[in-house]
């Protein structure tokens, strides 16, 4: 890797097994990799990080280093969000929010999200636009960059929500080839925000 190539960390919202996350999030990384390689594209899995339910003493808004919070757990999430030079998060919608795990892994820190651009691609039964906005809004809150619009990937139909629910392989190339085009212009746009 070079110094010049920017990192935008892909963020797996979603930790609940099964899932269709990871298969969405891996669409997505190949999908902008067609469209370019002057970035390096990294899934970043809640699931792999396990996060516990946040515990830090301090506020993360007055910790300017990694070195400064309690947990190695945290210092090793500040460690890697703060070598990102941009983020996508890719989340579902649960009960018209994006996930708990998402929300406290985006708490543990402050200054590490601060001024970075955020696409956000959302996905679900409906396109999962209700936790978009929600989470848009917390982007704005911690001085993101975020973009305007998401991309609302949505599902075909019931059958393929049930085999969201069994953890089937999903082919996600097919399924939601339609936003190809979407996601590789708000990349695009995102990439603008550096």
């Amino acid at each position: 890797m070079t110094s010049d190539r920017p990192r935008v960390g892909i963020i797996v919202g979603s930790q609940r097994e099964p899932r269709a996350g990871l298969q969405i999030a891996k669409f997505v990384q190949n999908t902008i990799r067609e469209l370019q390689s002057q970035s390096d594209l990294n899934i970043i899995d809640l699931a792999v990080w396990n996060l516990p339910l946040y515990n830090e003493p301090g506020i993360p808004s007055h910790i300017p280093s990694p070195e400064d919070y309690k947990h190695e757990h945290t210092r090793r999430w500040s460690r890697e969000i703060a070598s990102y030079q941009a983020f996508i998060f890719v989340t579902p919608q649960y009960n018209w929010g994006y996930p708990a795990s998402l929300k406290n892994a985006i708490d543990y820190l402050f200054n590490e999200w601060t001024g970075k651009p955020a696409m956000i691609v959302s996905y679900g039964g409906h396109g999962g636009g209700k936790a978009a906005e929600q989470l848009k809004e917390v982007c704005d809150g911690l001085r993101m960059l975020p973009l305007d619009k998401p991309v609302c990937l949505t599902f075909p139909d019931k059958d393929f929500m049930a085999k969201v629910g069994r953890g089937e392989d999903l082919d996600t190339g097919e399924v939601f080839k339609e936003y190809r085009v979407e996601i590789q212009q708000r990349f695009s746009e995102l990439m603008t925000k550096l």
